[in-house]
């Protein structure tokens, strides 16, 4: 398995360095063009990571909302952004928007909470 992956490395990288030697007139050597690419892998691994992460806490505050007694939890929508959940739709009162908003905080990965939650007015 080892020597599976050592050769897909290999080959991966090689495969950049000829696709980067192939190129004409950029000013740049292909070291560099490897350290670009290898920058922009970076940086997409850890938005995906991030994004993985954020979709992880939206699932772990549904469920804790839905385990929560008296939360109608099908009434709030949660979008987590970089740790930071965001809840939104409607409660009945006052106190389960307290308590959304302290089941949404005590959540693990939870880094904030924004509460744009609306309290239903009595007619």
């Amino acid at each position: 398995m080892k020597t599976s992956t050592s050769i897909l490395c290999v080959l991966a990288a090689s495969t950049l360095l000829v696709a980067g030697c192939d190129r004409q007139g950029t000013g740049s050597t292909a070291s560099q063009r490897m350290d670009q690419s290898s920058s922009k892998m970076a940086d997409a691994t850890s938005s995906m990571t991030t994004a993985t992460g954020d979709t992880a806490i939206t699932a772990k505050v549904k469920a804790a909302l839905i385990a929560e007694p008296g939360l109608k939890s099908t009434d709030i929508n949660v979008e987590t952004k970089d740790g930071t959940v965001t809840l939104t739709g409607n409660v009945d009162n006052p106190d389960m928007r307290v308590k959304a908003k302290q089941v949404a905080s005590s959540t693990s990965g939870v880094k904030g909470v924004i509460d744009n939650l609306n309290v239903k007015t009595t007619s």
